[in-house]
């Protein structure tokens, strides 16, 4: 699968491993295993997707993640993101607000032997404080705008990676903290579910 995500977008060498370490079928739901390592978002519990690889492998490399130590993810989902990067930081540390997906995301993580991924339900928009500050923090869900607590949990000369809504489009951007100042650029459009309030127990 990570060749074929290369033929599209290219991967460095540490991402590509990364990926290619990831057992992507053990994070989509039972009858979907055949189909795990297609190039496709496929659907999970609580109206939620797990993100295409090839989506997964744009993140990850957006982060710049060589050389850091600390991630912090916003919409854990299946956990399959958290899983790709556990083997690029010391410590993921990844929120999300639909408790059913966070107890089997911690099973799946437990089974696989992951050390380094530490899991909360909450509102992620409140980021997790506790370990600020990250040296990169990634939204796997789409925001109309960042919360300023977030910003404040992001290491200096950090980097942020965040699905935007841009009117009718949702944009890739990436922002930059250096200082009190904050740089973005826009990558690419994309499709991801939206950052919601509140906890879903």
């Amino acid at each position: 699968m990570a060749e074929e995500i290369e033929k599209i977008f290219p991967l460095t060498e540490r991402v590509k491993e990364a990926i290619a370490a990831t057992p992507r079928e053990l994070f989509v739901p039972k009858g979907f295993e055949r189909i795990a390592y297609n190039l496709d978002a496929l659907p999970i519990a609580g109206s939620q997707f797990i993100s295409s690889p090839l989506t997964v492998a744009k993140m990850t490399e957006y982060l710049a993640p060589i050389g850091t130590d600390k991630v912090l993810e916003i919409g854990c989902g299946s956990g399959y993101q958290a899983a790709v990067l556990s083997h690029l930081f010391r410590g993921v540390f990844t929120i999300e607000r639909i408790e059913r997906l966070v107890l089997e995301a911690k099973r799946r993580f437990r089974a696989l032997g992951y050390q380094n991924i530490h899991v909360r339900t909450d509102d992620g928009q409140n980021g997790w404080i506790q370990y600020a500050p990250y040296d990169r923090i990634l939204f796997s869900a789409t925001a109309k705008e960042i919360p300023p607590r977030i910003f404040s949990q992001l290491a200096d000369e950090g980097i942020l990676v965040a699905p935007m809504q841009f009117k009718d489009k949702q944009i890739i951007t990436r922002f930059y903290k250096q200082g009190d100042r904050i740089k973005s650029e826009e990558l690419e459009e994309c499709d991801f579910v939206p950052v919601l309030n509140g906890v879903e127990k």
